[in-house]
Order: structure tokens, then sequence, then C-alpha cells
């Protein structure tokens, strides 16, 4: 992962499962897309999944700006799975790819950014927003590869309602708390990983019942394998051994933790 293991971890990953906003209906899915397309503030969205939490287990920085988000939310089987083992319900599994293309739909006729990715994905992108998702919508456009105070002076030269980063982690999560401190009226900013990507058509989405099971991860594996193996090939077993690490020293009522 690039660091050291913190000793800290075991901290880090309770308060990220305690910040995590668990939505356990479609009704309160509702809400949350509600709530987010009229903020009264900047607000932060992040999305949490295993190589989030392995990330977030080695590096100070990265869990800092990973939990300052306003709003956390479940990204996948990995933390279903962690969450079992720590007896709480999952909630719903509000992945990024599906739920930002709802945040996006709830800002037809605004102003949008997109920062992330590069072109020709992020110009498919922009395009697919602005005629599709959110109609008559204008999106200012950056590519990721820039330094964070670029971002900071778009988005104040033009206050975009929302903005969506597709840089990701951990630089989307540094440039989501900076452009929160700096920008001085209610906006979106979502933590977007590579939404553009998939918007862009640069990556295709994992068959139905992949998804539907959990094992879109594999699916994205298998088609960038070399890019990809670090974080599931050893992520995946590094983080399902941290999780029940975890579970069993979790002390259930009436228990006391475990040496």
């Amino acid at each position: 992962m690039g660091e050291a293991l913190s000793p800290e971890w075991r901290t880090r990953w309770h308060h990220l499962v305690k910040a995590l906003t668990r939505v356990q209906s479609e009704r309160g899915e509702k809400q949350l897309l509600d709530s987010l397309a009229h903020p009264l503030e900047p607000v932060v969205v992040g999305f949490v999944n295993a190589h989030a939490m392995n990330s977030a287990a080695v590096s100070q920085t990265f869990y800092n700006a990973l939990s300052s988000a306003d709003i956390l939310l479940r990204d996948g089987i990995g933390l279903k799975i962690l969450l079992r083992l720590l007896n709480q319900p999952p909630g719903l599994n509000l992945n990024g790819t599906d739920l930002i293309p709802k945040i996006l739909a709830r800002y037809p006729g605004r102003k949008i950014a997109l920062f992330g990715t590069q072109d020709p994905y992020l110009s498919t992108a922009r395009e697919v927003i602005e005629t599709r998702i959110a109609p008559a919508s204008h999106c200012v456009t950056a590519h990721g590869f820039l330094e964070p105070t670029e971002y900071l002076k778009l988005a104040a030269q033009h206050k975009p309602a929302l903005i969506v980063l597709g840089m990701g982690m951990p630089k989307q999560e540094d440039v989501a708390v900076m452009l929160r401190a700096a920008l001085g009226y209610p906006c979106v900013i979502v933590c977007g990983g590579a939404i553009l990507d998939f918007l862009g058509n640069k990556t295709t989405r994992a068959p139905a019942w992949m998804r539907k099971t959990g094992m879109e991860w594999a699916y994205r594996l298998a088609l960038e394998p070399k890019r990809l193996f670090r974080r599931y090939v050893m992520g995946n077993p590094l983080f399902l051994s941290r999780a029940v690490r975890l579970a069993t020293r979790t002390p259930r009522p009436g228990e006391s933790a475990k040496a």
C-alpha cells in the first residue's frame, strides 16, 4: 500500500464505520438525493470501499480527508462483509457509479463542474450529462492532472452548483476538502472515482448479474489487470484479514474486548 500499517488503523476503521450514512430503503435513497439537490452549504460526498479502508489504514493524510466528508456512503461488498462481521446492518450499496448519475439527474439546467480523467473521455462524459442525464445543464470541465489550486480557481470563477471529482483516491478527497473550505456558497462536491471514465466510455460496466452479486471488481480487474492488481488481488485479502481482526477485537454487548 506504500506505507507501513499504522497502529491506529483499528481506531480509524471504527470511526469510518461509525461515520457511514446508512440508507436502508429506496425511500431513504430518494430523501438523500432530494437533500443533495438543494444544499444549504458546501457539502462533500464520499464513498467508502475496501480500497479506501486499506488506504486509510496506512495513510493519516488520506484518512483525515476521507473522514472529513459530510456524507460517507457504503460502496461495495467489502464494506457489507465488514459490517456484517461487526453485527451491524449494512444498508443499501450506494456505489458511486450508480448513485452519481442519480445526483446529476437532479441538476438539469444548472451549472456542473467535471474535474477529472482526460479527453476524449471527459468531453464524452460532458456530452452525455448535458444531453441525457441533466438536460440543459452547462458543464465546466478540467482534466484530472492539474494542481489543486487550479480547481479552486475554476470553481471560484464559475460557481457550479455541483462538482464531480473523477481523479481517483487520494487526490480527489484532498481536493474536495480544499474546495469546501474555499467556496462560500451552497454546492455539492462529489468524490466520484472512475465515474467520468464510465460516462466517457473509457471503462464499461460489468454485466448486471455481476453488479448485483457484488462482483463488479472482478470484471474491472479482468479489464485492467496491471493497474488494479494491487488494489484487488493483494488488497481484497488484506482487507478481509483486517476485517476479521477488527471484528474479533470488537466487543459485543456484555462482552469485553479481546486482547
